[in-house]
């Protein structure tokens, strides 16, 4: 009868595999020197002075190119595989070998739209085991509010992907409405396929931009400015610009003057996944915690229940897929546990009069229009699926 590992011994066994070939590579780092000194009794004057003519020429020359190239290989190889630290950059003593992403393959249906009933709710439920270590411990465990996945903070502090700072954030969020995204629901660019990631390079190459560096308004508006000519052969209208402008305001909350790489990165995630992929196959991208979300916030805005909300009320929909960072949670009748702040028009929240964003009042025309349950989801999912990372930035802003 064989015997099935669980996840907690392959991890142990590829990180002592991992060791084994760390401690393999130092020993041939180390080969050079060692046959130098072993020659250093026959020709101690002659490779005294070799040094010495081999320093002041390395001093002289500065840093050299080789190495320049290999760190921006390197980064262009950890944009490609959706990793955020290289293996190598752990210390392995104690922390965990991060997980090989898998990028997902677009499928024959997915063009086809997808049956999510209105009536029928959707019963959530967590993982019982952490992600990473496959080990129960009960309250200890932080649900993802995205995906089924729970984790300990010890777990992602080993794996990297829980710093000092943010322990107490994950803390106070990870069981409240405003929840907390796992890495892998944090990260947009996950949700490209290889062939997406490919276009996505190549743009990028193109408009001469470096992996892993912050983006000033100018470097992103000139960006926006190659990216629009190279598709349309013609420059970016002034209205354009001024979008990208607001676009880049969004994705900089704290004002401070230039936006991170990994929002950046979002941002242009989600931009390709809207212009590659029909809305049935962004719908199918929707998790179970997302789609019970949405239809929470459908039911609380349509009052009179007949299956239809104004267009106003849909637009206002839009602008609550984000606020997940608010200070002051609001109160809940509905139970959407582990899924996100329901709508502000909804009647749980009418009694907050207090709102983080001002919505525009609905016009005549938006008013007479009327959206139901599926264009309700398909107008909103691209904002659903941009409000998955952790991040105060807004990776889609919605039209005003």
């Amino acid at each position: 009868m064989g015997v099935l590992m669980s996840r907690r011994q392959t991890v142990e066994r590829v990180q002592k595999v991992s060791l084994a070939v760390s401690a393999f590579k130092d020993g041939l780092r180390e080969q050079p020197s060692t046959r130098r000194r072993a020659e250093a009794g026959t020709s101690r004057r002659g490779t005294l002075e070799q040094e010495v003519q081999e320093g002041e020429e390395e001093a002289s020359a500065g840093p050299s190119q080789p190495e320049e190239s290999s760190a921006s290989k390197a980064a262009w190889e950890r944009l490609r595989d959706g990793r955020g630290v290289e293996p190598e950059e752990f210390d392995r003593a104690n922390r965990f070998t991060p997980p090989a992403f898998i990028r997902p393959k677009r499928e024959l249906h997915d063009d086809e739209p997808p049956d999510i009933s209105l009536e029928q709710r959707e019963q959530i439920v967590n993982d019982e085991m952490c992600e990473i270590c496959e080990v129960w411990t009960a309250e200890s465990l932080f649900p993802c509010r995205i995906c089924p996945r729970v984790y300990h903070d010890g777990c992602l502090r080993r794996m990297g992907y829980l710093q000092k700072d943010s322990t107490v954030e994950v803390t106070e969020t990870a069981h409240t409405e405003t929840g907390w995204s796992c890495y892998y629901c944090d990260n947009l660019n996950l949700l490209l396929t290889e062939e997406e990631m490919y276009s996505l390079m190549e743009t990028l190459k193109n408009c001469k931009i470096i992996p892993e560096t912050c983006l000033t308004l100018d470097d992103f508006l000139h960006y926006k400015h190659l990216v629009h000519k190279q598709q349309f052969e013609r420059p970016m209208a002034e209205a354009q610009e001024e979008q990208a402008a607001l676009q880049f305001n969004a994705l900089d909350p704290d004002k401070k003057g230039h936006i991170e790489w990994q929002d950046f990165l979002s941002h242009e995630s989600i931009q390709l996944l809207q212009k590659l992929r029909p809305q049935n196959a962004l719908l199918r991208l929707l998790t179970l915690k997302e789609r019970e979300r949405a239809r929470a916030v459908f039911l609380a805005l349509d009052q009179d229940n007949d299956g239809f909300i104004g267009e106003g009320e849909c637009r206002q929909a839009r602008h609550t897929w984000f606020r997940k960072h608010q200070k002051e949670m609001l109160s809940c009748n509905v139970s959407i546990s582990h899924v996100g702040p329901i709508s502000e028009g909804s009647p749980a929240s009418s009694t907050n009069g207090k709102s983080p964003e001002k919505i525009l009042p609905a016009t005549k025309q938006e008013e007479a229009r009327s959206v139901d349950w599926p264009g309700f989801l398909r107008e909103n999912v691209a904002y659903m699926l941009a409000a998955r990372p952790n991040s105060a930035a807004l990776h889609l802003q919605p039209p005003a």
